[in-house]
């Protein structure tokens, strides 16, 4: 039986794993920066408040963890994941300002070139990720400046993930896929139609893809 202890427990683990707060796991996933706070795990009158599914089911998005992993950590285990995911000791990085550049990635999207830098990462993230400083304010309020988001190429796409784009024109945006044509799991480049909602500074348009623009997978954000 899972207790009360056990599921913030492990939501705490989770958090600590992935170099965040309880504050800042919550922003990665969207939620009010307060959301985890132990102040909020115990109602005023002093019966215990549990984490509601919406909550759990976006911390699982925006950590690219699975119900199958939180359900380890849960049982006091790792949440080393099957499908080639590891702990890395550092990933390729850029700041965002130069996603833009030409020679960042290879024909198929996967990162390249000697414009990366290494950056000391302790985390979980499959082989072809890598990692984008925000060393501005194009991604606020979503993500803040100065924080680092993990990125998969190569991750399968679904409906609520949120995701970088690299567009022809080279200019980077953030959006949440809202829409999918086919019900089965894609990896990037997307070879389909899709629909997303812009986010940040795109907040509010309607982007429909239709293979021209990669669409690589947001697994993670470090505040």
């Amino acid at each position: 039986m899972i207790s009360h202890a056990d599921i913030w427990r492990a939501i705490d683990r989770l958090a600590a794993e992935r170099g965040l707060t309880p504050s800042g796991l919550a922003r990665a996933a969207g939620l009010d920066s307060t959301t985890f706070n132990p102040s909020k795990r115990i109602t005023p009158a002093g019966r215990p408040r549990w984490p509601g599914t919406e909550s759990l089911a976006r911390i699982l998005s925006a950590t690219g963890i699975s119900f199958e992993g939180f359900s380890r950590l849960l049982l006091g285990q790792n949440d080393l994941e099957a499908g080639g995911k590891a702990h890395h000791s550092h990933l390729k990085i850029v700041s965002f300002s130069q996603l833009a550049h030409p020679e960042l990635f290879d024909e198929t999207g996967l990162p390249e070139g000697d414009i990366w830098e290494k950056w000391d990462f302790h985390g979980t993230a499959d082989h072809h990720s890598y990692a984008v400083h925000l060393d501005c304010d194009s991604m606020e309020p979503i993500f803040r400046k100065g924080g680092t988001l993990i990125i998969s190429p190569t991750a399968a796409i679904r409906v609520s993930d949120r995701v970088l784009l690299h567009t022809p024109q080279g200019a980077p945006c953030c959006g949440m896929v809202t829409e999918r044509w086919h019900d089965m799991p894609a990896t990037a480049p997307l070879h389909e139609l899709v629909r997303i909602q812009g986010l940040a500074a795109m907040m509010g348009e309607e982007i429909v893809l239709d293979g021209t623009t990669r669409v690589h997978r947001i697994t993670m954000a470090c505040m």
